[in-house]
């Protein structure tokens, strides 16, 4: 038995094809990434007045090590966040793209491979006896012509089994452009993975401070219907002893009815926040009822932790929607080298090896074997124009790209700015607020002891009441803006380890 020899000038070919795959170059542009725009500090970058620029951030800053949400130091938003985590719809519905940009990756990455199929068959058949066989012996014009097409025509089996391989000679980058644009589509994902999943531990935070708040005005209110109802019974019995009038019970009273009718808007607004957590945490309506029952009277909230912004243009790269906006960048760049390649022709290496017989017992002798080896062309010639227009389309689509990415870091820019605005005149204006909460109380102190002793008319004492009660109120929600505030700017820097805390 003889082994088939392939030419010698051919394997020289098919040595020179290999030599041109490894060295040569991919057609198109390359992507190359460039640092997003940042300035030298975030104060450097700042609209609006002087006064909203916090003296700490002209300072040369430093690298702020990553942080979690726990930095709030609430056990109860930790167990919030890790259940979003877990559950969230929106999350999971990213994460299941990310893992069908993987898949895709690995799709197109399996062209860089030699393709190998298998194949078999048996079937019973029949050859007519006016087809294309009749046709060749009539040319040839055998003596037993007939006898011929009635032996040919007669059924028989037919058997075959053998594989195919084939490889595209990458000459132009093709495959290679295709796995770039791919692999620039999964970090695409990935970021966008990033983005959601921070704009859901954002949601929770900003929703679970909303609902802290109200649960505080709902407290403050309460204990301002009481202690209201308390001095309209001493109001009551100081016009019964004939030591005021009525006029100042009709003061009282109208008081009291004012602090009992906000109630049941807070408690409204209560049970929307809770629902807004339990949408987060994809949970039924109720679910969280008992984890989320207001804190005891006792209970003093955690102070908040103080800004740790790092360096400019590490926020730059952190923030996960400009790393989306660089991927898709990446993406639309390396299409156009796959367009541009199919510009030029494509070689393809094939083989096939198998057995043929019309006979099951000798199938699988070396006689019934058949062959093929070779490379084919796919030479583009006429198209109506479609692939170059593909690649002018291609052109325009990564320009469209590179807008929407300096686009993205621009707006970046701007978030950080109006979030750090936002933050510093809360934080200036919550200590005010603290103040006027102390001064208001120890006022309010004053007027009782005067008015008790006789010495100011009941009028005083209300007013004084009010202009406490509202700078409560005033207070408490400023304390909610804050750390609200606090979760905007956290989430404009890319996360929030962007924050870190202090003792």
């Amino acid at each position: 038995m003889k082994t088939p020899s392939f030419p010698l000038n051919a394997m020289a070919a098919l040595a020179m094809l290999a030599i041109a795959t490894l060295s040569g170059c991919a057609v198109g542009p390359d992507f190359k990434p460039e640092a997003p725009e940042a300035p030298a500090s975030f104060s450097t970058w700042h609209s609006g007045s002087p006064e909203l620029i916090d003296p700490e951030l002209a300072k040369p800053a430093a690298s702020a090590p990553p942080q979690s949400w726990s930095m709030f130091g609430d056990p109860v938003l930790d167990a919030l966040e890790a259940k979003a985590l877990a559950a969230n719809q929106d999350l999971q519905t990213a994460a299941l793209r990310f893992a069908q940009s993987r898949a895709q990756l690995a799709v197109v990455n399996s062209q860089k491979s030699v393709q190998v199929n298998a194949s078999a068959g048996a079937m019973r058949l029949r050859e007519s006896e006016d087809g294309e066989m009749t046709r060749l012996l009539g040319a040839l014009n055998p003596a037993n012509r007939d006898e011929l097409i009635r032996v040919l025509s007669d059924p028989h089996n037919f058997y075959q089994a053998g594989f195919d391989a084939s490889w595209e000679i990458d000459l132009w980058g093709r495959v290679r452009r295709s796995v770039e644009a791919a692999d620039a589509n999964v970090a695409a994902s990935k970021a966008m993975l990033a983005q959601v999943q921070l704009s859901v531990q954002a949601e929770v935070a900003r929703h679970y401070f909303d609902l802290r708040a109200v649960q505080r005005q709902i407290r403050l209110t309460r204990q301002d219907i009481a202690a209201a109802e308390e001095t309209l019974e001493l109001v009551k019995a100081r016009a019964d002893g004939g030591l005021t009038t009525d006029l100042d019970v009709t003061r009282q009273n109208a008081q009291a009815a004012d602090l009992r009718a906000r109630l049941p808007q807070l408690l409204v607004q209560e049970a929307q926040a809770i629902n807004q957590l339990t949408l987060l945490i994809a949970e039924r309506p109720g679910a969280l009822q008992a984890q989320l029952a207001p804190l005891p009277d006792t209970a003093a909230a955690p102070p908040l932790p103080d800004l740790s912004l790092g360096l400019p243009s590490e926020v730059a790269l952190r923030r996960p929607d400009i790393q989306m906006a660089q991927a898709r960048l990446h993406e639309a760049t390396a299409t156009i080298g796959v367009a541009v390649a199919d510009l030029y022709p494509r070689i393809t290496l094939g083989a096939n090896f198998g057995f043929e017989s019309v006979n099951s017992s000798s199938f699988g002798d070396w006689g019934s074997r058949k062959w093929a080896i070779g490379p084919s062309l796919q030479l583009p010639i006429f198209d109506g124009g479609r692939r170059r227009t593909t690649v002018n389309l291609r052109e325009l689509q990564q320009q469209e790209a590179a807008v929407a990415y300096q686009q993205t870091v621009l707006k970046a820019w701007h978030e950080i700015d109006d979030a750090l605005n936002v933050y510093t005149a809360e934080r200036r204006r919550n200590a005010q607020l603290a103040v006027r909460e102390r001064s208001s109380r120890e006022s309010l102190q004053l007027a009782q002891v005067r008015y008790e002793h006789g010495l100011t008319d009941f009028l005083v004492q209300l007013d004084a009441q009010r202009t406490w009660l509202q700078a409560q109120r005033d207070y408490a929600e400023s304390t909610s803006r804050l750390a609200m505030g606090l979760v905007a700017v956290s989430k404009a820097l890319g996360g929030a380890g962007d924050v870190a805390g202090r003792s």
